[in-house]
């Protein structure tokens, strides 16, 4: 195993798994967000079963956790292994004539995601922890809600312009990041020419798609508060 990661191509290949890894769930992630928009009582439903249910709270969300950090370590020490293998004054000279924009800076991207992951723990993550864990409330309620508590808790915290306008700068970071990750990863696991130019096309969709639905999300609730 340790081979495997020494090697360039398995440390593309491991980046590739957890990227779709990552997009599996970012498209679920959207699915359940976006009941709060069309169906408060059943996001209220859907989000108390996955806080909730043993399955996903000891087994998949350490997995998922674990994902996510892979992911960013991996992508920090694939910049860090193709800065140095590759001539820096040829790439200065011919960087946009070779690769796009996206391509180049995935490593800045990735910083603005990995920052607005920090800000979602904090909104989101850190409390449930606090509430589950800490105080031992798995009742889902809170006082002065009727029902469940988390679509209450979802839109107060869209309420600050401020946290919306870092929320949507944030979303546009990934867009960018996935218009060239999303290919990429497919490429790393062998995919083949003929099929790079629809992988392109439902990669574009996808990045500006899910990306899109989660900025529409943050603002009609900001609105809508």
């Amino acid at each position: 195993m340790g081979g495997f990661f020494k090697s360039s191509v398995g440390r593309k290949v491991a980046m590739a798994l957890s990227a779709f890894f990552l997009m599996f769930f970012l498209l679920q992630h959207f699915a359940i967000n976006i009941l709060s928009v069309l169906n408060p009582d059943l996001f209220n439903e859907v989000s108390h079963f996955m806080g909730t249910n043993p399955l996903i709270q000891f087994a998949l969300q350490p997995v998922l956790i674990f994902g996510v950090v892979f992911h960013f370590i991996m992508g920090f020490v694939l910049e860090i292994k193709n800065k140095k293998a590759r001539n820096v004054a040829y790439v200065k000279n011919n960087g946009a004539a070779n690769s796009t924009w996206m391509s180049r800076n995935m490593i800045y991207s990735g910083v603005a995601i990995l920052a607005f992951i920090v800000l979602h723990f904090i909104d989101f993550w850190f409390p449930e922890i606090n509430t589950k864990f800490i105080k031992g409330d798995w009742s889902g309620t809170i006082e002065g809600v009727e029902g469940f508590r988390y679509y209450e808790e979802l839109t107060h915290k869209f309420v600050s312009p401020i946290r919306v306008g870092a929320y949507v700068l944030a979303f546009v970071f990934l867009a960018l990041h996935l218009l060239h990750g999303f290919t990429s990863a497919f490429q790393s696991m062998g995919a083949t020419a003929g099929r790079k130019k629809t992988l392109q096309n439902i990669g574009k969709a996808y990045s500006i798609l899910i990306p899109l639905g989660f900025i529409f999300i943050a603002l009609y609730h900001h609105f809508n508060h």
